[in-house]
């Protein structure tokens, strides 16, 4: 297998280490392998993996100029938070890859959902009602929305990571919706979250997907939380995909809101050309973080 190309961007070095990812590098933190920590690397292993579907020891090996053993301790490590299958000679993306906890899928493509965020948050005005469903890439929008100045805002949100995040933001109206938890994913759905969204509106809402087909639309495994998202979109006047290009053409078994219902899509630049053009001729407005 010939070697496999890094996008360098996928290491945010402002992020904070994982701990489960992070396991092994030493006290020190000195570099493992070629200017990269263990952590750094080990996301990196899991980029491509979902770029490729599949990575060989030798591949990886040489990619990083470390040795088997390193990366053999790398995929060891990364099987045992459930984020690939290995195999011999090297690993497989896992076949759970949609139902990963949060703590494992914010590694994933982490400098492309910061620059997504910064984008969605541009978009808010002051005095503005949003929505921020539940995911890593509306967790960065959340963290983006800290930093907002001059503003005042109310926020409606699903999950309980992000509510924690805007908790203490004085400029920050927090409303949650009751609800059944989903621990995996940190947020609430059921009968109860529908009926509380029944009397509200919202200006705009913040959707994130598992997967993105630019002839059906956004979707998810999990179809509670594609019942509710469905509220979110009947209360709210403009529904913005937010969702790194991993996600593009990709297909689940729930499908949240059809094309026709997105009014923007917000993405990277790795983004497919081909499936960015369909979006538009289909009139989603498609901005390139």
């Amino acid at each position: 297998m010939s070697e496999l190309p890094v996008n360098a961007s996928a290491s945010d070095p402002t992020a904070p280490p994982m701990p489960d990812i992070n396991a092994g590098a030493d006290a020190a933190g000195r570099p493992a392998g070629p200017g990269l920590l263990v952590g750094e690397r080990r996301h990196l292993i899991l980029d491509l993996l979902r770029e490729r579907g599949r990575v060989t020891v030798e591949a990886l090996a040489s990619r990083f100029e470390t040795s088997a053993v390193t990366i053999r301790s790398d995929l060891a490590a990364l099987e045992a938070q459930g984020a690939l299958e290995r195999t011999h000679g090297g690993a497989l993306l896992s076949r759970d890859d949609d139902d990963r906890p949060l703590t494992l899928k914010r590694t994933l493509h982490h400098a492309e959902k910061v620059r997504i965020a910064k984008v969605a948050v541009a978009l808010i005005r002051d005095g503005e009602t949003v929505i921020l469903d539940s995911g890593t890439t509306t967790a960065e929008i959340a963290k983006q929305i800290r930093k907002l100045e001059g503003h005042s805002i109310n926020v409606i949100t699903n999950a309980l990571n992000i509510a924690t995040l805007l908790a203490d933001v004085p400029f920050v109206r927090l409303i949650m919706p009751g609800g059944i938890l989903r621990p995996e994913s940190n947020s609430l759905s059921g009968h109860m979250a529908e009926a509380a969204l029944a009397n509200l509106q919202a200006d705009r809402l913040f959707l994130g997907a598992d997967g993105l087909d630019p002839e059906r639309g956004v979707m998810t495994p999990h179809l509670p939380e594609a019942q509710l998202n469905a509220k979110m979109i009947a209360i709210t006047r403009q529904v913005i995909a937010v969702a790194d290009s991993s996600k593009l053409m990709r297909r689940n078994i729930s499908l949240i809101a059809r094309v026709d219902q997105l009014h923007m899509l917000i993405t990277d630049t790795g983004a497919n050309p081909t499936v960015v053009a369909e979006l538009e001729r289909r009139g989603v407005e498609v901005r390139l973080a």
